[in-house]
């Protein structure tokens, strides 16, 4: 019998509005595939995870230190909090999700590619808008900072979020980061000149990483950005 175009497994209303966590078999690649969606929106897949194991590894890769506090803003399907926990420096990850209905999920393990994620003793998940936990300056102090909520800084999932990629909002992610902190951002946009120079007033280093993976939908290539920032200026 052929699969059915797909299984939801989960589903929830959210201030962002329907998010839902579904599985299919794809019949190009010939593999069960792990989606999120937003409303009639892909929010992403696990046919396409390098970007997000790039997020984790760029920015893990610019900290110093032998033992790493490391915070995720945004769960999804895991990838990125997933793959900074094989990092054997990461002794603490806090991974911050506003929608708890996604955090069940991986307490549930309904994602098999990150499955074990929220066992690990190293990871709290916790229920929260990452966006005002900034504005407030109720971020805990970490060694390492990765955000990937919206898809780019002009394409937000709320327009409340837009702040965060000014030269404040990106100020006030460096205070929430040690003396040799790392801050990295994910973006499907190409790299932007504007959010360098802001992240240049927060930062001591600042650079684009333009992160290239084959598509298998396409059959050619796809890219996206990450933006990695380190030492803080105080």
């Amino acid at each position: 019998m052929s699969p059915l175009p797909y299984d939801e497994l989960g589903y929830a209303t959210t201030p962002l509005g329907e998010i839902s966590l579904r599985r299919r078999f794809d019949r190009l690649t010939q593999r069960w595939v792990h989606e999120v969606r937003l409303g009639d929106e892909y929010l992403m897949s696990s046919q396409f995870n390098a970007t997000e194991l790039a997020l984790a590894r760029l920015g893990l890769a610019e900290a110093d230190g032998e033992e790493l506090d490391v915070l995720v803003a945004g769960l999804g399907l895991g990838f990125t909090a997933h793959e900074a926990l094989k990092d054997p420096r990461t002794k603490r990850l806090v991974v911050v999700e506003l929608v708890g209905a996604v955090i069940d999920w991986h307490v549930r393990q309904l994602v098999p590619d990150t499955s074990g994620l929220a066992a690990d003793p190293r990871c709290e998940l916790v229920e929260a808008d990452f966006f005002a936990m900034m504005r407030s300056g109720e971020c805990p102090p970490v060694d390492v900072l990765l955000v990937d909520i919206d898809h780019s800084p002009d394409v937000l999932l709320a327009e409340a979020h837009g702040d965060f990629y000014s030269a404040s909002g990106v100020r006030s992610a460096a205070a929430a980061l040690s003396d040799q902190g790392v801050f990295a951002l994910w973006s499907d946009d190409p790299p932007q000149d504007g959010l360098l120079d802001h992240l240049r007033t927060g930062f001591a280093h600042a650079r684009a990483e333009v992160v290239s993976f084959d598509n298998p939908i396409t059959l050619g290539t796809s890219a996206c950005t990450v933006y990695v920032a380190s030492r803080p200026r105080r």
